[in-house]
């Protein structure tokens, strides 16, 4: 096989949108223990809208290829890993990499697709399945018969925990917009509008509290999502974008929240907080592997039997990376933003 020339999207630096830059360059063939994946989709996270702004945790330094996750067909494999993988259809967390035509990935880290499951609708489950099922499930222990509370349930994430949430019979409290309410209504939420009075809309429909809250927002409405938990309950924050657009050190958001979160913690309170990072555990790499695998192959499992059903907001293709970028900064969708393989020449 000759080496592949794959087209990558690049983020240069701290840029608007606009200000991504296409680019092309051969591959060399999969190294020992790789596969050469072909992209189908990808997506637009909140991780890469941070990192256009040179404000995520811990990105890489500029000029790199983002792509948190991929979802694409192995076009080849190097020494070491099974032949019978060409072919398949795969999904892997990739972090950064992901807005390319093909990439090498460590054949250790792909998970299967279910062959019903197509590449567009895989993909919205990918860092947001992994995300809302270790949270809701793992973080949370949330169980049925229980109350939760989702900020931004209209998102890609939101949309998915929503989602995860009612299949194990959970009830859900989901804030977004007035013009988002109906289609988080018709995802099992109880929709409450973000720019009124949070509390007190939560409060009017759990009085007791809530059991859990999913929090991606951060800044000081954190202390109003510790407040609305019932005796019990647990905060999971996973974000700070209210801090987004802040000036300085973009790791002194999250260390500020951290120690809010650890305060918490230690008043007697009978309440509990914690900060989810879907990276958490890396170190041990087969124990992290084995979990990423199995808790996404328990999401696309329940996508592909119909109780999870795909919030794709469009369909964009790699060379309109921007275009994608900008769309999902509006706060205008519901769902995610899918990235898909730009059209045959």
């Amino acid at each position: 096989m000759s080496n592949i020339i794959a087209t990558e999207v690049v983020l240069p630096g701290r840029v608007e949108p606009e200000g991504l830059t296409v680019t092309t360059r051969e591959l060399p063939q999969p190294g020992p223990g790789e596969a050469l994946v072909r992209m189908e989709a990808t997506g637009v996270s909140f991780a890469e809208q941070q990192m256009r702004r040179g404000k995520y945790y811990d990105q890489p330094a500029f000029p790199f290829v983002p792509g948190y996750d991929v979802v694409g067909m192995v076009a080849a494999v190097g020494a070491g890993v099974d032949p019978a993988l060409i072919g398949r259809r795969v999904a892997a967390l990739t972090k950064i990499g992901g807005w390319s035509s093909h990439l090498a990935v460590p054949a250790d880290d792909l998970v299967p697709v279910p062959e019903g499951l197509a590449a567009d609708a895989a993909e919205t489950f990918v860092v947001n399945g992994i995300t809302a099922w270790q949270m809701l499930h793992r973080k949370a222990k949330a169980r049925a018969g229980q109350t939760i509370l989702v900020h931004g349930a209209n998102g890609g994430v939101g949309s998915t925990l929503v989602q995860l949430a009612r299949a194990a019979g959970i009830r859900v409290i989901g804030t977004a917009s007035a013009r988002n309410a109906d289609a988080v209504a018709e995802l099992g939420a109880l929709p409450v509008d973000y720019r009124g009075d949070v509390a007190a809309q939560v409060r009017a429909l759990a009085p007791g509290g809530v059991d859990a809250v999913f929090d991606h927002v951060g800044g000081p409405g954190i202390v109003d999502s510790f407040a609305l938990l019932a005796p019990g309950g647990t905060l999971v924050s996973y974000g700070s974008a209210a801090t987004k657009d802040e000036e300085g050190n973009s790791r002194l958001p999250v260390l500020k929240l951290f120690a809010r979160l650890l305060w918490w913690n230690a008043l007697p309170n009978n309440r509990s907080a914690s900060f989810y990072n879907i990276w958490a555990g890396r170190r041990r790499r087969s124990r992290f592997r084995s979990r990423l695998a199995t808790d996404l192959g328990a999401v696309l499992d329940l996508a592909e039997r119909g109780a999870l059903h795909p919030q794709i907001a469009a369909r964009i293709p790699l060379r309109e990376a921007a275009r994608a970028l900008t769309l999902a900064e509006s706060g205008t969708v519901t769902g995610k933003v899918v990235i898909v393989a730009d059209p045959e020449s």
